[in-house]
């Protein structure tokens, strides 16, 4: 594993690489943070996420931990920052198994609207070596993946709720 710089969540609003993107769901915000804290529902619309495992006993707050297994054999090792149920959370990998992450972090608000509520995605990144040179060729590709994730995200919020709003 490589190390990654321990940044703060202010990390998240001026790193170098940004993605930010939105979704409206028809879900209540205590149902998405459910979805968010639950390690089984990440591979099921992230679909880069292959495993998702706590690290630390419930209950889950800022310092709790994870280990997110990815596709690629990519390993991310993260502390959460922030954990503010319903309408927060974020957190940035303290290591990485691929050396081009000098720092990563991501942030995910959560905002009711009358018909659910709006997921605010941002993932923010500072690259190492060669990759921070090559990254800008990849960002249309990377954030087209992080819509579709969203829209994955919709269907599969739409599916695992549904019972729920009939």
């Amino acid at each position: 594993m490589h190390p990654c710089e321990r940044v703060g969540v202010e990390f998240i609003d001026n790193a170098p690489l940004r993605f930010t993107n939105s979704v409206d769901l028809a879900i209540t915000p205590a149902q998405l943070f459910e979805v968010l804290a639950d390690a089984e529902s990440w591979p099921r619309w992230a679909s880069v996420i292959t495993k998702v495992t706590w690290t630390t006993p419930e209950p889950r707050g800022v310092g709790t931990t994870r280990v997110v297994d990815m596709r690629g054999g990519i390993v991310g090792d993260e502390e959460f920052l922030v954990w503010e149920p319903n309408t927060r959370m974020a957190f940035r990998f303290n290591s990485s198994s691929t050396g081009a992450l000098a720092a990563f972090a991501e942030d995910y608000r959560i905002v009711e609207t009358p018909e659910g509520c709006r997921l605010t995605w941002t993932l923010a990144q500072r690259l190492a070596g060669p990759a921070r040179f090559t990254a800008f060729l990849a960002t249309p590709v990377m954030n087209l993946a992080f819509r579709r994730f969203l829209a994955n995200l919709r269907r599969y919020t739409d599916q695992r709720f549904a019972t729920a709003s009939s």
